[in-house]
């Protein structure tokens, strides 16, 4: 079982990425999928979930300009995210939450500065 996150970058404020996380041995469509974050001396924070039936759910701050989808026949999840912030630089990961497995990637860095 392996999650890969990639897409990660150094971008300037308003900028976009698109992350994205590869899955390897299990099927994405039986997890919840999340995107969680963490600055710099700081905890690991939630970003965003995408739930087994495809519902959809935000942390406050990425509302409306993150977005968090699922390609079924590539077994991957993405993260789109746009209007990027200062505020928003941390290493991006991924988790896949099933009724008794938690998997993680290995992360992505996103950096955003002028």
């Amino acid at each position: 079982v392996q999650l890969q996150a990639s897409g990660g970058g150094s971008v300037q404020p308003g900028g976009s990425l698109r992350l994205s996380c590869a899955a390897s041995g299990l099927p994405l469509e039986d997890f919840a999928m999340s995107w969680l974050r963490q600055a710099p001396g700081k905890q690991r924070e939630f970003v965003a979930v995408i739930s087994r039936r495809g519902n959809t759910n935000y942390a406050d701050s990425v509302t409306g300009r993150f977005t968090i989808s699922r390609e079924s026949a590539k077994n991957t999840v993405y993260l789109q995210v746009n209007n990027l912030q200062p505020e928003d630089t941390a290493t991006y990961y991924c988790n896949a939450l099933g009724t008794d497995t938690n998997y993680w990637g290995q992360g992505t860095q996103v950096t955003v500065s002028s």
